[in-house]
């Protein structure tokens, strides 16, 4: 007869998943799809930490088809925000300054976390606490309990890691005849003060048992193994696990947006999306010489123009009530049937994975590059703030699968609309557009062939579920 202790053994999940992201869009999503990977992939129970309404925002922004958020647990705890709520187009520094707030407001996550973690861990016999790297001061909880361990998530780039722990070394030779970008001009000093805050108690505590890359070996493998030279000699395990977002688009679709049937009556890579994220405003100017550079440009286009996020984005009358950013008088009069100026959410991947789309107009985000590089899509660089820079020159001088619209030197300057056209025609219509989209193209076979049953992306997923189940 098995005795109550045995019993209880048995009761047991062999793992469960609390993934612990930071509160702003790019990093809500990327952490989102992984849950969906381990819950739908590997059926282990994932809890989804962060407040009430990021998980309103990210479920609701949701690429995933399948949907499968029935398989994961949210924990909605709220906390506190600050008053700083308006985006600032006019300034010099494109870093979303009104999300500043947000650096403070997620550390208040370290008490329900804390809570979270002790009620979940007699529960399973190991607890996995999967955190971005930026909220390694709301798990540091996890060096008490004695059956969880802690990987940090990193939603940038592998290169841009690399680049930055090169520059704390002093060395400026990794990109070819290339200044690499400071981190002091992609950040302000606070967000500079609050990484390095996060990255000193990591090293002080040194609870990581590895680390987590969304990106893949077919984009950035060689600079995944420097990194992993560069941190402990290569002793902490890193895994490659991206892309996470889907990567095979569907025709099957009930209702297709109208974005998506413009699409379908245009030529073969004939159109250039234009986006640039959740986190980037633009002055009155910079959209005047935005339009009428695509206008200038004689290319198709498909144009999101939405202002940054504010803090609360997740009311029901958030995008009626928020400022629609104002173009040139009769702007799309003139473009009609040339462009779209589109200013709701659209479906991004399925837009870059459509066989019209020919390139990618992108603040160089690292969700954004890594969806349009899965999808083959070469993209004209314009990156604003954060890793951006760093992901830019990954982009235009290592892989060689984008233009540039500005040097990272001219980033104070406005940039002009024959700097824009000059970008677009370069990548849409020209000789070196045509070698720079085959480039593209092969990378975006070998990241799908990645995901598919055997393919690396899919052995990552493997080891990396092997071991937490080990």
């Amino acid at each position: 007869m098995a005795t109550h202790s045995e019993n209880k053994a048995s009761s047991l999940s062999s793992v469960v998943v609390v993934m612990v992201p930071f509160p702003a869009q790019s990093h809500l999503n990327q952490l989102l799809q992984l849950s969906y990977v381990v819950s739908s992939s590997y059926d282990i129970p994932v809890h989804y930490v962060s407040s009430p309404l990021h998980i309103s925002q990210v479920k609701s922004r949701s690429s995933n088809s399948q949907d499968p958020t029935n398989k994961i647990h949210f924990h909605g705890f709220q906390i506190p925000f600050l008053t700083c709520s308006s985006s600032f187009p006019n300034s010099k520094s494109k870093f979303p300054l009104h999300l500043l707030p947000c650096f403070e407001a997620s550390t208040h996550l370290r008490e329900p976390v804390a809570e979270l973690l002790r009620s979940l861990s007699p529960t399973t016999k190991r607890l996995v606490v999967i955190h971005d790297a930026v909220t390694t001061y709301v798990v540091q909880d996890v060096v008490s309990i004695q059956n969880a361990e802690a990987y940090s998530f990193n939603s940038a780039s592998a290169f841009s890691a690399f680049a930055f722990i090169c520059e704390i070394l002093g060395r400026n030779d990794i990109v070819p005849n290339k200044e690499l970008p400071s981190s002091i001009s992609c950040f302000p000093s606070e967000v500079i003060d609050f990484l390095g805050s996060q990255i000193h108690l990591a090293m002080t505590l040194k609870f990581s048992s590895g680390l987590l890359f969304n990106s893949s070996k077919s984009i950035e493998g060689s600079f995944v193994e420097l990194l992993s030279k560069e941190i402990n000699g290569g002793k902490e395990k890193i895994w490659t696990i991206g892309p996470l977002h889907q990567t095979t688009i569907s025709d099957n679709r009930a209702e297709k947006s109208l974005v998506l049937e413009w699409l379908d009556q245009q030529e073969p890579n004939s159109v250039l999306y234009v986006s640039f994220g959740t986190t980037v405003s633009f002055s009155e100017d910079e959209i005047e010489e935005l339009a009428f550079g695509l206008e200038q440009s004689g290319v198709k286009f498909i144009w999101v123009l939405r202002d940054a996020d504010e803090i609360d984005v997740s009311s029901s009358s958030y995008e009626e009530g928020r400022k629609r950013p104002k173009l040139p008088d009769r702007f799309e009069e003139r473009v009609k049937g040339m462009g779209m100026v589109v200013r709701e959410w659209v479906p991004q991947v399925e837009i870059l994975g459509h066989s019209s789309t020919g390139g990618f107009m992108s603040h160089c985000g690292w969700n954004s590059c890594m969806e349009s590089l899965s999808m083959g899509v070469p993209m004209v660089a314009w990156p604003m703030h954060s890793d951006q820079p760093m992901n830019g020159l990954l982009i235009t001088e290592l892989l060689k699968v984008g233009v540039a619209v500005m040097e990272w030197s001219q980033r104070e300057e406005l940039v002009t609309s024959s700097m824009i056209s000059r970008g677009v025609r370069a990548l849409m219509g020209s000789e070196e557009g045509d070698e720079i989209r085959k480039r593209a193209v092969e990378i975006g076979v070998a990241v799908k062939r990645s995901v598919v049953e055997g393919g690396e992306c899919r052995l990552e997923w493997d080891s990396f579920i092997a071991h937490i189940t080990r």
